[in-house]
């Protein structure tokens, strides 16, 4: 009999801490019945009781049990005579279908309306898939720059607590694989060809609805798949918790089907014009359409006609509003020897929590730069804030998360002697965060810079910021992307603002080669301008060619 069972969870359920532990609660509860082998019958039975706890979850229409066993506990039941049916793909076909369907990241236009980017689609997708962004709680983080490093902050610390925890970010640089990463491992190309295998039907599905439309609209896009496809992979993975990172802006981004526990805003400044606006409140408007009743919202926005957007919005939601300068800071204390003989620059950190000052000093960081240490603020103070759903993230946490994080192409210092530095800046404040950091690491070694960007970036203005740091110039285009900016057009560019010494390679292989006369020298060699860029030569520097 399950009725016993049932009552029982009804009853711990709803005395849960909040909706997230409660939903905690309920995922437990059904663990116990999935494990139990169930029949048919007992399915339809398990859903009048997912019917019942309802009232101790979130808003919102309940899943069907068979698709919370097929998304979060698939090895009985149902889920079993579901997976029999599935033609298994292999990686390479995986990807291949992956790469077919609607790419924004690769489009050189890009449509930015509810239209294009729609949110119902991806509603119907994971209602279809079981809804398994809802079996846990979720971080959400926003932000022109720093979204992703914070978000691999919040995932290192609660995983350095003990918590099992999903970390959702885009684009990747080598492997597709890397945006879907638990505890800091990325999935594995097998279970990443299995959950394609799984939605491929489901996408199918959604396809023929909307080529039934007038006039017709698109299915699901890459991105939509890869964000569910992470939300899948994380029920089945079970974890405690899940951070997402937005793709674009945020109000029509596919991450915001979430429902979460904490709302983080990291900063607002200029990018993607083209698809948000050319003003900050414009921008600010887009990523504040994230912020969702009654979850927190933790912002490092302090320039004021943004920060105004984003206190209103969080006003008007009815959720509280944690300022970066008010309810939380940092003290940056560099180490002037990190860049030549490794080490960490240390941070003392400070966050007003249940009503009380929390602060930890000297705290290592593991990412260089001033930007890293606001960073890690706004990473302390979201998973302060979780406090309120059962989740306890000691000091012991902050400081080992903090500083055993490894996130690749972040400043990153692949090579010491002579320096290799590759850094995925793509707009003009992250550039400016590139170059503070380079001067504090490296105040007096001569400096290469390698440069590709992106056709939608300011990057006359980039390329402004850069000229004064660098004694020579090396510019290219990568070719695992198609959006990259033509070198004629970059040297054009770079002639405009004034830069000297410029080499052009049409690809990265070739300004690899051009740059070693310059690294003979024992120059610095400083890689940036895009994901892309960054990931094409840090293979090149890691397979030593």
């Amino acid at each position: 009999m399950l009725c016993s069972v049932g009552s029982d969870a009804v009853a711990e359920a709803k005395a849960g801490a909040s909706p997230f532990a409660r939903r905690l609660t309920l995922a437990g509860h059904i663990a116990r019945l999935a494990r139990c082998g169930p029949s048919r019958a007992q399915i339809t039975h398990r859903s009048s009781f997912i019917t019942a706890l309802r009232p101790a979850m979130l808003p919102g229409p309940a899943p069907q049990c068979a698709q919370i066993l097929f998304c979060g506990y698939p090895a009985h039941g149902a889920a079993d005579d579901m997976r029999q049916t599935i033609q298994r793909l292999s990686r390479d076909e995986a990807l291949a279908y992956l790469v077919s369907r609607i790419d924004y990241e690769r489009s050189l236009a890009i449509p930015y309306n509810q239209r294009t980017f729609k949110l119902d689609r991806m509603k119907k997708l994971v209602e279809l898939l079981g809804n398994p962004h809802l079996m846990y709680p979720v971080v959400h983080v926003a932000g022109t720059k720093g979204k992703g490093s914070t978000s691999a902050m919040i995932a290192s610390m609660l995983t350095a607590a003990g918590y099992r925890t999903g970390l959702y970010t885009s684009p990747h640089l080598h492997r597709l694989e890397e945006r879907l990463a638990v505890d800091g491992q990325p999935c594995t190309p097998d279970e990443l060809a299995e959950l394609v295998s799984e939605v491929r039907g489901v996408v199918s599905e959604l396809d023929a609805e909307a080529a039934a439309c007038q006039p017709t609209e698109p299915g699901p896009t890459y991105f939509d798949l890869t964000t569910a496809l992470a939300m899948l992979h994380f029920a089945r993975r079970r974890v405690d918790l899940a951070v997402l990172e937005v793709g674009v802006g945020g109000r029509l981004d596919s991450t915001n089907v979430c429902r979460p526990a904490v709302c983080v805003i990291t900063n607002i400044s200029f990018d993607h014009m083209n698809l948000l606006g050319n003003t900050l409140t414009a921008i600010a408007s887009e990523k504040a359409g994230i912020i969702k009743s009654p979850a927190p919202v933790v912002s490092g926005v302090v320039d004021p006609e943004p920060q105004h957007v984003i206190r209103s919005v969080a006003a008007s939601a009815g959720c509280p509003l944690r300022e970066l300068g008010q309810h939380f800071g940092f003290a940056y204390e560099p180490n002037r020897a990190h860049g030549e003989v490794g080490g960490h620059a240390r941070v003392d950190l400070w966050c007003q929590s249940d009503g009380r000052l929390k602060s930890w000093s000297g705290v290592q960081l593991a990412l260089p730069g001033r930007h890293q240490a606001m960073n890690a603020a706004l990473a302390v103070a979201a998973a302060m804030e979780l406090a309120a759903h059962g989740f306890s993230v000691v000091e012991t946490a902050v400081r080992t998360g903090l500083a055993n994080l490894r996130w690749p192409a972040r400043i990153e210092i692949v090579r010491r002697r002579p320096p290799i530095v590759i850094d995925a800046a793509h707009n003009v404040a992250s550039i400016a965060a590139l170059v503070e950091t380079l001067c504090e690491l490296f105040p007096r070694r001569p400096r290469t810079l390698l440069f590709a960007t992106t056709v939608d970036k300011q990057v006359r203005e980039m390329l402004m910021l850069l000229r004064p740091h660098f004694e020579s110039v090396i510019l290219t285009r990568y070719r695992s992307n198609p959006r990259g900016v033509p070198v004629e057009e970059l040297a054009g560019l770079a002639a405009e603002v004034g830069m000297a010494g410029v080499q052009l390679a049409a690809d990265a292989q070739t300004a690899w080669e051009l740059a070693q006369p310059h690294l003979a020298a024992n120059k610095l060699l400083c890689v940036t301008g895009s994901f892309f860029i960054a990931g094409e030569l840090r293979t090149l520097v890691e397979r030593g060619e």
